[in-house]
């Protein structure tokens, strides 16, 4: 069988990276992409190709629909296109709703939602084509919860929760499945601005009593990603160690 491709946004660490690593080690070629951090890039590459993964790394901002189109060129040349698409760029902003700037909302809604948007739009092209392929975005659980000091954030998981719905119907037809996972608690740089007493009270409402550990995220993606979950589209999966 010929082996598929994986394109992992804002894979340079985290989740991203673990999910990037899974694929490889079970032989995807993947595809890693950062925004700014090109050492870090880097540094996941050399990480995967010492494990001996097929991989290529590529420096775009998927916020902005140009530098997608640069990434899916560059992803053609090497690979022809992706039958695999894990949606995970992302950022956060915690502070008080009345307190942000438009400039700031815009951004955290297009890093985390038009991104998504970006990449399913010209990744279709070749899965309509070849009609099968995989998408998979990275939610939150705060998409349907909503959080204090995390509004938009919120609203912009949201927004990823109810686009993975629509196209899932959308898609079905042509034999692409369309997934989203919808995290709790994981132990990321993301959730470093906690302090341990902080990460402490989360933990209190947690059933398992413990953070998630992005390896987890990375095993949920894998099984999404595959034959074995064939009959499942349009789902939000959630992945939270039972929160309370």
């Amino acid at each position: 069988m010929a082996k598929k491709t994986v394109l992992v946004t804002g894979s340079s660490r985290g989740i991203g990276k673990a999910i990037a690593t899974l694929f490889g080690k079970n032989g995807y070629a993947v595809v890693l992409n950062g925004s700014k951090d090109i050492q870090a890039l880097q540094n996941t590459k050399n990480e995967l190709t010492e494990q001996c993964i097929d991989c290529i790394a590529v420096l775009a901002d998927v916020s902005v629909y140009e530098q997608c189109s640069m990434l899916f060129y560059e992803i053609e040349k090497k690979y022809g296109g992706v039958d695999i698409l894990i949606n995970n760029a992302g950022i956060a902003h915690i502070g008080l709703f009345s307190d942000m700037t438009p400039e700031q909302w815009k951004r955290v809604l297009s890093v985390n939602l038009e991104s998504v948007l970006h990449c399913t739009h010209i990744a279709l092209k070749y899965m309509l084509h070849c009609h099968k392929g995989s998408i998979i975005n990275i939610s939150s659980m705060w998409g349907q919860k909503g959080a204090s000091c995390e509004a938009v954030y919120s609203a912009s998981k949201g927004g990823v929760d109810a686009f993975t719905k629509a196209m899932a119907k959308e898609l079905g037809p042509s034999g692409i499945r369309v997934n989203a996972i919808s995290c709790g608690i994981i132990d990321t740089d993301m959730n470093q601005c906690f302090d341990e007493q902080e990460k402490q009270m989360m933990i209190e409402e947690i059933s398992l009593m413990r953070i998630g550990k992005a390896e987890e995220v990375a095993k949920l993606a894998l099984f999404l990603a595959e034959d074995s979950a064939s009959f499942i589209t349009g789902q939000i999966v959630v992945i939270d160690g039972g929160m309370i």
